[in-house]
This record gives C-alpha cells, structure tokens and sequence, in this order.
C-alpha cells in the first residue's frame, strides 16, 4: 500500500505530570463529541490497558495503544491511521508528564514524541490547586521546552472557586497558549484505584458508565468544545501508510494467508470478562488476518472453552482479585488442561501465566504449569528487551522483542527449564521471565504487541491448525 495523506481531526491529551488530570479531560472529551453526534477515535499514549477501557465506553469503539517503544516509532502513525479511519475526532491521552519517556532513552515512548510523529496539537491539563500566577511559568515552559511540539491549548483542573479562575486567566492572558476549559474540583467523577492503578471499566461496568457520562458532563460544562474541535481540525495532513493486518501478516515471511473455506478457519479462543481485561485490539486483528476465527469467552462463567476450540489466548487483567471464582469453576479449569493435553497451543501473558498455574494464593488454578503463584509487595514494573530463548508456538528462537511487564505477582519455584524470553535490557535482569515454552504452552510476565512482530500471530494460526495425514 503506497503513503498517502490522511488528515483525521485530532488532539493530544498531555500534562505536566502524572495525577493531573488527563484521563479525565481525555475519556470527558471523547464522551461528549460522542454524545454530539461525532464518530470519535480514542487512543492512550504508552503500554497502558485499563484506561482504553474508559475510552472504548466513551465512544463505542476499541480503545488503541500508541507506544513508541513496544512497537517502535515508524509504527505508532500507520497504526493510528488505521484506527482512525473514517473517524471525525481522534482524542490520543498521553501518558506521565509531557516530556517524560523511557528511562534512559531520551524521548522515546514519551507524549512529545507522539504528539511529533502524529503532527497533533497538543491541550495541557494543569493541575491548578495550589497555585496562580506560577501557572504561567509552568505553561510557558512546556510550551517552549520543545519547538517542535505544539501546545495549543490549556485545560485548568481542580480549580477550587471563580475568584481562583479569574487569577489563573489572568495569569494566563497573553502567554501565547489560551485557555480552553477550567474543571472544578470533584472527587465524585474519580474512578477506584486499587493495586495496579484505576480498576478496570469491565469490572464495574453499571457504575463506569455512570462515570462516563458524569465526566462528559463536567468537561461539556467547563470546556469550549468548539474552540477544542476547531484546534482539532488544524492539524496538517498526515502522510502515512495505513497500518493493515493483511498485509502486516503477509510481510512477517513473504507468505500469503491461503483462503480458508467457510467454517474451516481455525478457532482461537481468547479470555475476557472482568478477571483478563488486558489485551490490545490489534492482536485479534492479526489473528484474523492469519487465518483465524477468534472467540471471547469469560472463565469466571463459562463452563468450556467455545465449541471447536484449536487455540488458547489469555492475556493479562487481574485474577488475584477473583481467585476463589476462578477456582470454582472446576469444569472449565479441566477443559484448559484437556485442550493443552490435546497439543492446542496456548499463549499466556502475565495473568494467563498466574491462572495456567498450580495455583493463586492458595486457590487451584488450571495446574498446566507447575507454579504456585502469589501476590506480593513488591511491584515489578517497566519496559523490557528481550529474546525468544528456543522456538515455540509463539516465537521462533532468537526473535527479538520489544515488551512491558507490569504485576505485585510470584511465580515459585520458578516453572523450570529456559525461559520464554531471556533479556536483553535492561541487563541487571539477566536471569529472564518466568515461564517459558513447554510443548504447546508459551506463559510469561512479558506483555508484547503483537503489531510489532507480526509473525507471532501467523505462528500462532499455524499451529492451531491440525496437521493432515
């Protein structure tokens, strides 16, 4: 596919720092041009999972990762391309401060660098408690720091009385960057946090899309969508090739995906419902345009994997929190085992890892790995480089990826043999993941996108298909 220009409206969500404020101007904002009539694209800068769940209630549609670093800048336009077709607005929510990346790589995977690579404007969220006049200095020193990142707009937050808006405008008049919303303080719009940051949209489904709407109504009352929208519209024309599956999965080794019959596509079950929320859309994207039918079913409920099942999927969420249900159902905890006895290929991330495990702290889990899994203090977080140590159904050896791991979790004793993946950087982590391939079953901590090693899907579809005499 030749690069062509594409021009979707669209705006940049950032901040000076983390707890600002921009998740909830970003989901509010989606929301209301939602609510108006608009088709809206969200995204969320960074490895982020349980924010796009908020986007996606907000709009109706997949909330989708932009990461620099886990898929590699010359991805993060194609694949906003792709999302954003056909969309009115595009709303990308940045991630930590403005300017704040990778540790130790510059730029890299920051707000800025997006922001840059998109060609988007970019609206500022000031947390305004404690201050008045130094919001000027502040705003014009995120707005200068880098030329080529155009701070256009900004959004007061937290603002504690009128008198204190008008010192803030005033502060403001004149320092090149308008004022384009002020939100008041109100903590009955904020989402429960608990151990890994907010709790997951399909969690609390009734009561998140409660927050929604109240969000979009505080950021309709308190911000000038038409002036936010006008901004929106004047960004220039983006040239980029669109990201496409197909042809993404056709690139991995030179091969086209033969045509399946009707019905004949293999069938990839993936898990979902409240206790694995994490996964990114781009993934069933791939699976599908490798040959696959993919089907969500939720193991706190369903009995069985979905009739026909070749393949396993299970990404990450939180089953430390719904260990006991997870436990309980016996049925579907010895379909798992059935399938992988069967050789199904199975893929697991971090919490698939925790429930192929013995068991959860103390609860039994599907028993396909001998590991005993269990909360701790300790929370393991950052961005990683790693390698695939042999081949498996994911991965051929050597392949070299680009991951995030994210978890308070142990697995002991260590399930044995190589690992999944062996690191690379950063080198104090030599000793790899927990997990690893065994037969059929690649389970580890590391969360990969797909998007960045299209050949994993293809591999995958592969080995869900039977072999023929």
């Amino acid at each position: 596919m030749s690069e062509r220009c594409v021009n979707p409206p669209r705006l940049v969500v950032a901040a000076p720092s983390s707890g600002s404020g921009k998740t909830t101007v970003a989901t509010g904002l989606m929301a209301a041009f939602t609510e108006a009539g608009l088709t809206v694209s969200p995204h969320k800068t960074g490895p982020d999972y349980i924010d796009p769940g908020y986007h996606a209630l907000a709009t109706g549609r997949p909330g989708r990762n932009l990461d620099a670093y886990l898929c590699g800048p010359e991805l993060v336009a194609p694949l906003f391309a792709h999302a954003a077709a056909g969309t009115q607005l595009a709303v990308v929510e940045g991630v930590m401060g403005l300017y704040d990346g990778a540790g130790g790589a510059g730029e890299l995977a920051s707000t800025a660098q997006v922001a840059k690579l998109l060609r988007a404007p970019v609206v500022l969220v000031v947390d305004a408690s404690s201050q008045s006049r130094s919001v000027a200095a502040l705003v014009h020193g995120f707005a200068s720091w880098d030329p080529e990142v155009r701070v256009a707009g900004v959004v007061l937050n937290k603002v504690a009385s009128d008198r204190h808006e008008a010192l803030l405008r005033e502060a403001l008049d004149g320092c090149g960057v308008p004022v384009l919303g002020a939100l008041r303080r109100d903590a009955d719009c904020d989402a429960p946090s608990r151990h890994l940051g907010l709790v997951p949209a399909a969690e609390r489904r009734a009561e998140a899309v409660e927050s929604v709407a109240a969000l979009a109504a505080r950021v309709r009352a308190g911000c000038d969508l038409e002036a936010l929208l006008a901004l929106a519209r004047s960004a220039p024309p983006l040239p980029v090739t669109p990201w496409e599956p197909a042809a993404e999965v056709r690139a991995a080794d030179g091969r086209s995906v033969p045509a399946a019959a009707p019905g004949a596509r293999p069938r990839i079950a993936v898990a979902g419902g409240p206790a694995f929320t994490f996964s990114y859309a781009e993934h069933a994207e791939l699976l599908h345009a490798a040959g696959a039918e993919t089907v969500t079913f939720d193991p706190l409920h369903d009995e069985a994997l979905p009739e026909g099942t070749r393949g396993l999927v299970i990404g990450g969420g939180f089953p430390e929190v719904y260990g006991p249900q997870l436990s309980a159902n016996k049925a579907l905890r010895a379909d798992v085992r059935r399938l992988v006895l069967d050789g199904g290929p199975v893929a697991a991330e971090c919490a698939g890892l925790l429930y192929l495990s013995r068991e959860l702290d103390g609860e039994e889990m599907c028993a396909v790995l001998d590991g005993s899994a269990r909360m701790t203090e300790r929370l393991t977080l950052g961005y990683r480089e790693a390698v695939a140590v042999d081949d498996s159904v994911l991965a051929p050896a050597g392949l070299r990826v680009r991951g995030h791991e994210f978890h308070r979790t142990a697995v002991t004793p260590a399930t044995g043999g190589e690992p999944a993946w062996g690191v690379v950087r950063p080198e104090r982590r030599r000793e790899g993941f927990v997990g690893g391939p065994f037969g059929n079953v690649h389970a580890s901590y590391l969360h990969v996108h797909w998007a960045s090693a299209p050949v994993m899907a293809r591999r995958f579809v592969e080995r869900c298909v039977p072999c023929q005499d």
